[in-house]
């Protein structure tokens, strides 16, 4: 695979000029470039530049508001809404998570349904955001049909991510933001870009017959992993980020979509607790002592310690040089 090295600002400075090329405002823009460079800056390359063309074509097509203005309401002192006004999701998040942080410190629990959106980014921005001001988060969103429930081969479930941040005080917060499915489709689909084979389990072809070649997989179905457990769980994902919220679950999702290659309207359930409340003020000594063991455990990583480590690399990122083609040739302005 070749790669060209980006700086990071580099980095930001063209997806913030593709989307601004392709419609978005400068507040849309700033706000989507940013968590892409972010994604890029940790080492989670299938939510970085990755998705830049996803965006553009979205945009391109009028699915999504390119203009949008998201509008934050309270349904009552702990249960706040954002209508997303059909932009993507980032943006929502910057005018909704700090009054969702400030409703669950005061009250001990709050809950933010965010709808009309179109979520294309990871999950671990916005739990990442709640855990960094003392708060356990969890969060998830579906998306359109790509995954088989357990025991079929047809797929209904989207790969259905859940994101959970617990606040840690000396440390940043522990996160983890993962797929339900074996593999996140992202990920299926840069291995069949650079020509490399996937997990068995991760998916079926076609036929419905399992395979570890992700093209025959993009094909086909991704499979939950863990068997029934994850299958559950991303049934679970649907009713939360679907009906909870007063959106639609993913094959809805999909029915309505334009199939422009961007992200669905979907959307996202985020939940916000204060364990300053629940607990009292010795939580931090128990969850501490805990983790500190976990940590100690032979073989055992801690989840996001891959990223945190990334993001202390300030230097150039290595970018897919066909990737980078493709976004200066196509979707930039000539």
């Amino acid at each position: 695979m070749n790669t060209a090295s980006l700086s990071l600002d580099e980095i930001y400075a063209l997806a913030h000029k593709a989307l601004l090329s392709a419609g978005a405002s400068e507040e849309h823009a700033d706000a989507v470039a940013d968590v892409v460079t972010r994604a890029e800056r940790d080492g989670s390359h299938s939510h970085g530049l990755f998705r830049i063309p996803g965006y553009v074509a979205s945009l391109r097509s009028g699915k999504v508001n390119g203009n949008a203005d998201p509008k934050l309401s309270m349904r009552s002192p702990v249960v706040l809404h954002c209508d997303g006004d059909l932009g993507y999701a980032p943006l929502a998040h910057r005018r909704s998570l700090d009054a969702l942080a400030k409703a669950a410190k005061e009250n001990g629990v709050a809950t933010l349904s965010v709808t009309r959106t179109h979520h294309f980014a990871a999950l671990w921005p916005e739990t990442e955001a709640l855990g960094q001001q003392g708060l356990v988060a969890i969060a998830c969103v579906s998306y359109m049909p790509s995954v088989a429930p357990f025991g079929a081969s047809e797929a209904l479930y989207g790969t259905n991510p859940l994101s959970f941040a617990w606040p840690r005080p000396k440390s940043p917060p522990l996160v983890f933001d993962m797929a339900t499915a074996a593999m996140a489709m992202g990920d299926v689909q840069i291995a069949a870009r650079d020509g490399h084979p996937v997990p068995a389990g991760t998916g079926l072809n076609a036929d419905g017959e399992s395979t570890t070649d992700p093209k025959e997989i993009i094909k086909g179905v991704l499979l939950p992993f863990g068997g029934h457990k994850g299958s559950h769980i991303a049934m679970m994902i649907e009713l939360l980020a679907g009906p909870l919220v007063g959106e639609t679950v993913s094959f809805s999702s999909k029915e309505r979509d334009s199939s422009d290659g961007g992200p669905p309207q979907g959307g996202e359930f985020i939940l916000a607790m204060n364990p300053d409340i629940l607990s009292g003020d010795e939580w931090h000594d128990q969850s501490e002592a805990f983790l500190e063991k976990l940590d100690a455990l032979e073989g055992v990583r801690l989840p996001a310690e891959r990223r945190y480590r990334n993001r202390q690399d300030t230097g150039p990122r290595q970018i897919n040089s066909d990737l980078l083609e493709k976004i200066q040739t196509t979707l930039l302005p000539t």
